[in-house]
């Protein structure tokens, strides 16, 4: 009998092709279609270049030796070829968001109409769009993204081992999965777990935990609904479950609570990476596949897929197995100094740590910079960029990065003293501006923090990026330095420093400091911080008004309406006073100078800055016709911008003024 074909590392199984938008012809471009598809990968699991995939050696194997895994595939290709280039999108979560942020289009997993498009840019400028699955522990809904992944074992035994869950809740709640994100698969209890778990809760991250009694807690989850007919009303159950926590009094707001147990069945989820290089690696060098040519690819992806990113680049997988460069050129957005926890149990949905929530995730360790570096706590010496395939990257990170998620490290040494990027990177610090800037615009809310929300917008500045990526990749021209803070010129700073540059804004609860990054003993479950070692954390200046002064300031930044931050406390009730998430606030000027001076605010009044709307927008458009000539934004947004700006950049803000 003869043996079995090779099976190729890689086959797209074709669904479905459609015109995108009804076949809508966009300029320069043409008409685009949608393609939807499974993508089928045998993986070697003994190839050198997996050796850092965790529990690789205990995943299922087919009759040659092989790992399999699947995961969905959608492109939206240019019809006529476009321009040969391919943009991937690093799927947040399984969402499909490129398009959403570069081009200032809604959201949505489906993108089949003009509307969507938004003001079409991407099309506009002929990229085949690819959207791939990555992230292998999500579950179905919502249109996400999915990658079917092998699970660990031992033969026929499930693999084993403690593992942590952290619980945050802004209501009262009485079960959730162990996950915590309905969206996630969770690592489930095994029946041992059952009986020696410990849930503790404490007030703030380095508050001393109390234990709950195994009485009031238990692993299931709550099920209501109608009873027969309604006739006796709402009917709720508690049922047994292996894979959710359920509190009889329920999970409450001011609380962290920690799970500590035995799981078991991990998911290889490293191979989420060996998905992105081999899907990319195939469209670019296959004859058969449906993409059309492919001269460069390119890659983004925004906070977790941002780590993401810079993962894949330090574990060598931007070169495949004929040692060719997969991404030419990539641009993780705010992913802050972090990578990507891969490893057994891992949870990646689970966001970078932050000062209150998810503080010890072990995706915040060495290496935090591009440049080569030593670890000052440890002696270890490593860098993010250290190999001959590594892309060109430009790394763009906002406020809340440096405040939240260690973003200094990116071009500082362990012990805060500039480092830069090495030449194929560059950095850019958005100014003042949030994690999580939404293109349409919005009033800003509160939720459970002590400000309204920032609303800087920064959309615009994708699309600058990614062309400047483009050129210096397809034509060698060098993209516009980097804007980052830097300890030499003063503008990153130690948070004493800090503190006495911000002005004393009426009623603004100020950070006691950003979120630290001790070093971590992870040989212990659950992990333990040593407080007395740690990482430096510093953060960028601000002016008179608040405002950061170096990196690229957004023209609502450049000519402001308020003091614009990338933190945001936290309301009594819901840990007072610590950072909340990526939130960052806004805190308005007075209207006019009558205002000022009965509220005490030492900042301008708008009246006093702008006289009326003519001198605003005049103001706005100084400060896009600048970005345009340091080649920050395009041109063809200098309107656009400005036309946002209108009635006081209404409904971002409201003024009363004329």
């Amino acid at each position: 009998m003869s043996p079995d074909p090779p099976e190729p590392s890689v086959r797209l199984e074709i669904h479905s092709r459609e015109p995108f938008a009804d076949g809508h012809r966009f300029a320069d471009t043409g008409a685009y279609e949608v393609i939807t598809a499974t993508a089928h990968y045998a993986v070697d699991p003994d190839a050198p270049a997996h050796r850092s995939i965790a529990d690789l050696d205990l995943a299922p194997r087919d009759r040659q030796g092989r790992v399999c895994l699947s995961g969905d595939v959608e492109i939206l290709r240019p019809v006529d070829g476009g321009r040969r280039r391919l943009f991937f999108d690093w799927g947040n979560r399984g969402n499909k968001r490129a398009v959403q942020y570069f081009c200032d289009a809604r959201h949505t997993n489906s993108p089949r109409t003009l509307a969507d498009a938004g003001n079409g840019y991407l099309m506009r400028r002929g990229y085949t769009v690819v959207f791939g699955a990555w992230q292998g522990d999500l579950l179905p809904g919502d249109g996400r993204l999915l990658l079917d992944l092998p699970v660990a074992t031992h033969g026929t035994e499930p693999v084993r081992g403690l593992t942590t869950a952290e619980f945050i809740v802004q209501e009262p709640t009485r079960s959730l999965p162990l996950s915590r994100w309905t969206s996630t698969r969770s690592a489930p209890v095994s029946e041992a777990g059952v009986r020696t778990a410990r849930l503790t809760r404490r007030r703030y991250p380095h508050s001393a935990p109390e234990e709950l009694p195994p009485t009031v807690w238990q692993f299931a989850r709550l099920q209501g609904g109608d009873a027969s007919g309604g006739v006796q009303g709402q009917a709720v159950a508690v049922v047994p479950s292996r894979g959710d926590l359920h509190v009889e009094d329920g999970l409450q707001p001011g609380w962290i609570y920690e799970l500590t147990y035995e799981a078991e069945a991990p998911l290889v989820l490293g191979l989420g990476h060996v998905a992105v290089r081999d899907l990319v690696s195939h469209l670019r060098h296959d004859p058969s596949q449906p993409a059309g040519p492919v001269d460069y690819a390119y890659g983004w992806g925004r906070s977790q897929t941002g780590r993401a990113i810079r993962d894949f680049i330090h574990h060598g997988f931007n070169e495949d197995l004929d040692g060719r460069r997969v991404f030419d050129g990539l641009l993780p957005h705010v992913s802050g100094a972090g990578l990507l926890d891969t490893g057994r149990f891992a949870n990646l949905t689970v966001p970078g740590g932050q000062q209150y929530e998810d503080h010890l995730n072990p995706a915040d360790t060495f290496p935090f910079a591009y440049a080569e570096t030593v670890d000052h706590l440890t002696g270890a010496r490593d860098a993010i960029m250290k190999r001959a395939s590594d892309p060109k990257v430009l790394h763009t990170q906002t406020s809340t990065e440096y405040w939240q998620r260690h973003g200094s490290l990116v071009h500082t040494t362990t012990d805060g003293q500039d480092l830069g990027f090495p030449p194929n990177v560059r950095g850019y610090l958005w100014a003042s501006s949030p994690h999580v800037a939404d293109p349409t615009p919005a009033p800003p809310t509160k939720g459970v923090c002590s400000h309204l929300s920032n609303v800087v917008a920064t959309s615009a500045l994708f699309r600058a990026v990614l062309d400047a990526l483009d050129a210096w990749v397809s034509e060698g021209v060098e993209p516009p330095p980097s804007a980052v803070p830097t300890v030499a010129d003063g503008t990153l700073v130690s948070m004493d420093t800090w503190s006495r540059q911000f002005p004393a804004v009426p009623s603004a609860l100020r950070p006691y400091e950003p979120s630290e990054l001790p070093w971590v003993d992870r040989s212990v479950v659950p992990p333990v911080a040593d407080r007395s070692r740690r990482y430096a954390v510093l953060v960028p200046a601000v002016d008179s008004d608040g405002n950061e002064t170096a990196g690229v300031r957004a023209p609502m930044v450049a000519a402001p309406l308020g003091t614009y931050t990338g933190w945001n406390t936290r309301a009594p009730g819901h840990g007072h006073g610590a950072l909340h998430e990526f939130t960052g606030s806004t805190l308005p000027f007075a209207a006019t100078e009558d205002e000022r001076l009965i509220t005490g605010d030492p900042r301008p009044s708008v009246q006093e800055r702008y006289g009326g709307s003519a001198g605003y927008l005049a103001a706005i458009r100084a400060a896009a016709v600048d970005l345009v000539a340091r080649r920050l934004l395009l041109d063809e947004d200098v309107e656009s911008v400005v036309a946002a700006a209108e009635d006081w950049s209404a409904p971002r803000h409201r003024f009363d003024l004329p």
